[in-house]
């Protein structure tokens, strides 16, 4: 095992490396032997929706790798550029996100990377909002931050060259999201900058706002987008091949024992810490293993190991308690009502208030909505309710 097995696990590429006409002459691997201070490590998230999936830890894992090497995470809430939300990959503009909705999700992304993350030793890591410096750019600067790019650098960008061909709308306060991402690695000063293989350019337009403020330039390190479990296309909840973070242990090792064989190496690869060249030959000893581990890593041994013994006597959902929705009283039902006769709430009002916190989820969706009514009983068979961490119930006929 080299010195940096490490960093170079997983991960598609580092830039700039010391061949490149216009990179510095050191490697980041050289500025780790090097430095006398630790790194600034920077990973911004945009939190555009409530939950997490696999897909997305990728990163927030690489991030602990560097704290556990003694380096400070930076991890940036992007509650002012989620309001305009990232246009990488996107065929149409997005909706922009409201206050509120932005501080709800943030708050639910910072309990799902909790697992993730060493949130306890003093210097280790930094939790920040880029509303901190972006709410109060004056005119002045946000017109200096646009004269750093041209228009012809920005419709290069990937999405926005397809919506210019296409002739959709492409609008102008979309392009200052990359110049906003950028200045947040200028507002926090990093030295490398995290993100998937599709927020190259938006890395890189940080290097050069660096550069133009006087700062030196932070390394880019890209990873890779996790196929989902379909073994097709990317791990997305719109395509359901996903495994969410808040997930019941149950229902995340019954999806991760359905990963396909080929996909498996790079599950362990990205997701856990494990030997790659000591895994079990088997296939589905491959499968039993990653599903065990990754439910440890979010949930504890014990948890694991009960999601394991369910799966084993072919009741890979008994491990979460069954309601019968016979002893809800009568259709249409409020889901508050629901709650509290499922017994996860002690009454409707406190299923109101449970939703109104943003406590309660649906399958891993999180609902927020107090009038949220179902007409019938089969719209919630087979489906689990959950209310907070720890209490889960499946809604059966």
């Amino acid at each position: 095992m080299t010195q940096f097995s490490w960093l170079h696990r997983g991960i598609v590429e580092i830039f700039p490396q010391p061949t490149d006409a216009d990179s510095e002459t050191e490697s980041l691997e050289k500025r780790l032997e090097t430095t006398n201070r630790p790194l600034r490590i920077k990973l911004g998230i945009d939190p555009t929706g409530a939950d997490i999936h696999l897909g997305h830890s990728i990163p927030v894992r690489k991030l602990r790798a560097f704290q556990d090497a003694g380096h400070t995470a930076v991890l940036i809430i992007g509650d002012f550029t989620a309001r305009i939300g990232d246009p990488t990959g996107k065929s149409e503009v997005r909706r922009q996100l409201t206050e509120a909705e932005v501080a709800q999700n943030a708050q639910t992304y910072l309990e799902q990377v909790r697992p993730i993350l060493d949130f306890d030793t003093p210097g280790r890591l930094e939790v920040r909002y880029n509303s901190e410096w972006l709410s109060r750019l004056d005119l002045g600067k946000i017109v200096e931050l646009l004269s750093t790019m041209t228009v012809g650098q920005m419709l290069a960008k990937e999405g926005f060259a397809e919506r210019y061909k296409k002739e959709n709308p492409i609008f102008i306060h979309e392009f200052l999201y990359p110049l906003m991402q950028g200045y947040d690695s200028v507002a926090v000063e990093a030295d490398v900058e995290l993100g998937g293989t599709d927020q190259k350019f938006n890395i890189a337009v940080g290097r050069d706002l660096q550069r133009h403020f006087g700062q030196k330039p932070q390394f880019g390190l890209l990873l890779p987008i996790l196929i989902g479990t379909d073994g097709v296309q990317k791990m997305s909840k719109s395509l359901g091949n996903y495994v969410g973070l808040s997930e019941h242990p149950a229902q995340k090792y019954q999806k991760l024992q359905g990963v396909p064989d080929n996909q498996l190496e790079q599950y362990f690869e990205l997701l856990t810490d494990l030997p790659l060249d000591k895994l079990p030959e088997n296939p589905r000893d491959r499968q039993t293993l990653l599903a065990w581990e990754v439910v440890r890593q979010y949930h504890g041994e014990q948890a694991a190991n009960e999601a394991k013994e369910a799966a084993k006597t072919g009741g890979k959902e008994g491990a979460v308690p069954e309601f019968s929705l016979a002893g809800v009283s009568q259709f249409p039902a409020k889901l508050a009502y629901i709650l509290g006769a499922t017994a996860l709430c002690k009454s409707t009002g406190e299923g109101k208030r449970k939703i109104q916190e943003g406590g309660v989820r649906l399958d891993g969706d999180r609902i927020t909505d107090v009038d949220t009514t179902f007409q019938q009983p089969s719209e919630l068979h087979g489906r689990v309710l959950q209310v907070g961490k720890n209490k889960f119930v499946r809604l059966i006929p």
